[in-house]
């Protein structure tokens, strides 16, 4: 229903055709305001509506005579300020009902956060590194006997990795390199082999696939295991009990069955590994004495043991320099720039201790040695 007053908030009622008198009205509409009329009773505008599809005039009804009170104000703009007066008088009072409210909510909220707050954490849970809250309390008292970021020189990284072995059993010594190479690329593949000559500190366990001479040859330079056609099907049905197979040139075709087996425990024959090879006596003799594969990784690191915790420091570093000229003199022919990017050696179940790379590689021995 539109207007056509000059005030867009008084009230307009439809005029009918019989006259409404102010006194018939209910009592809740006369807390409105109206337009007031200066002529007469009804408002000298029309409104057309639109009812049923038809156009037709209507006029509006002033429902409030012009009065004035004692003020001298007319009757409907002193009910129009009675109203604006109630509603202010209600939204204060929401409003300070919300404010009550959630100041409650707020000090409820900060005394609950005081008392989580307050509450002390005590054993691994109070440690700063998450990493740390799962290690033994072992490891988190000796690793304390470096510091994390320093780089150590040579000697001092391997009199602290003996001093951090203090596992029951003897620890294994282990070296780890980060390389800038990329093995996804044939020219940045790194695979070779290291003979320490302090030896590994464990007994390896030699097998040889050969048939012919080379049989009796295997058997007399101190194979463990030896054989041909039978071992395959031994280890075809299981038999892994050894840790490195040696296997003679004229064996590869049958070996090649073995691949799926042998290949996810690193233990396929291979001519870079040493492990496919005519002079089976001197193979055997290598692996038994100390000589240790390596390759890198799919990230380019390297992974060695170059012995045991319980070494002398000397044998130790000895065994070291040895692995370190073995992966420079096999660096691969794509690598570029800087080849060496980090260095760490650590005991099996000890903290890492990093090197200083310029140093490591730049170390000699003493001519004693």
């Amino acid at each position: 229903m539109a207007t056509c007053g000059t005030t867009p908030s008084s009230l307009m009622l439809t005029y009918a055709a019989t006259p409404v008198h102010p006194q018939d009205l209910t009592p809740s509409l006369s807390l409105l305001s109206f337009k007031p009329s200066k002529t007469a009773a009804f408002s000298p505008c029309t409104n057309l509506s639109v009812r049923g599809g038809e156009r037709r005039a209507s006029k509006w009804l002033d429902l409030y005579p012009l009065r004035q009170n004692k003020n001298g104000l007319p009757g409907h703009m002193l009910a129009a300020a009675s109203a604006v007066e109630a509603d202010t008088d209600l939204a204060t009072d929401d409003v300070e009902d919300d404010t009550q409210g959630g100041a409650e909510g707020a000090t409820a909220t900060a005394t609950a956060t005081a008392t989580i707050s307050t509450k002390p954490k005590k054993g691994k849970a109070a440690l700063p590194l998450k990493r740390d809250r799962t290690r033994s309390k072992r490891f988190l008292e000796i690793q304390n006997l470096r510091e994390g970021k320093k780089e150590y020189d040579l000697k001092t990284a391997i009199s602290l990795l003996k001093q951090m072995s203090s596992t029951k059993f003897t620890e294994t010594a282990e070296a780890h390199f980060r390389l800038n190479i990329d093995p996804k690329y044939n020219d940045q593949q790194l695979r070779a082999t290291v003979s320490l000559p302090k030896g590994t500190g464990k007994s390896v366990k030699v097998a040889v696939l050969a048939q012919g001479e080379k049989f009796d040859e295997a058997k007399n330079a101190g194979a463990d295991l030896v054989g041909g056609d039978d071992l395959i099907e031994q280890i075809k049905g299981g038999f892994m009990e050894f840790d490195k197979l040696i296997a003679s040139p004229d064996m590869m075709v049958k070996v090649a069955s073995l691949g799926k087996i042998l290949g996810p425990r690193g233990l396929m024959p291979n001519p870079k590994a040493g492990t496919v090879t005519t002079n089976i006596p001197q193979a055997i003799e290598e692996f038994k004495k100390g000589k240790v594969e390596y390759r890198a990784d799919k990230t380019g690191i390297v992974h060695i043991p170059f012995g045991k915790a319980d070494f002398s420091e000397d044998d130790l570093l000895i065994n070291f320099l040895a692995a370190i000229k073995s992966i420079e003199a096999n660096k691969p022919k794509g690598a570029k720039g800087v080849y060496w990017k980090s260095a760490y050696i650590c005991s099996s179940m000890g903290p890492s201790i990093r090197l200083n790379i310029k140093e490591m590689l730049d170390y000699k021995l003493p001519s004693n040695f």
